[in-house]
């Protein structure tokens, strides 16, 4: 029973990974993006701050599809699932974390902008 349930949600397709890794890549860019705004707006963003809001986002993005080319050539690759899993598991943290961590960055860069140039 639970091969035909792991294999109805996505486990037996070729691409599962790689469709998974793009719906979390959503996802985290979109908290990325809301964070980072949200952060910057209410410390009272600059103009320059704004800008290196929009870089940050470029870069988050250009980082994004890297990923998600590095899951398409993983799941070529011919590794076991479990192996897949595993790596799937640990991505997907680490992007998370990354999304949130990096949104939060701009806390101590907006302050140290309002000390300096008030």
């Amino acid at each position: 029973m639970a091969t035909i349930l792991n294999n109805r949600a996505g486990g037996g397709r070729r691409n599962a990974f790689a469709k998974r890794i793009s719906s979390h890549l959503a996802a985290a860019l979109v908290v990325f993006c809301l964070l980072q705004i949200f952060i910057v707006a209410k410390m009272g963003g600059s103009l320059l701050l704004h800008l290196g809001v929009i870089i940050a986002i470029g870069g988050f993005a250009v980082a994004a599809r890297g990923l998600e080319r590095h899951w398409q050539s993983i799941e070529q690759s011919g590794l076991p699932h479990r192996a897949l899993a595993l790596r799937f598991r640990r991505d997907v943290l680490q992007l998370w974390a990354a999304s949130l961590i990096g949104a939060l960055l701009w806390i101590p860069v907006a302050i140290i902008y309002r000390a300096l140039f008030g």
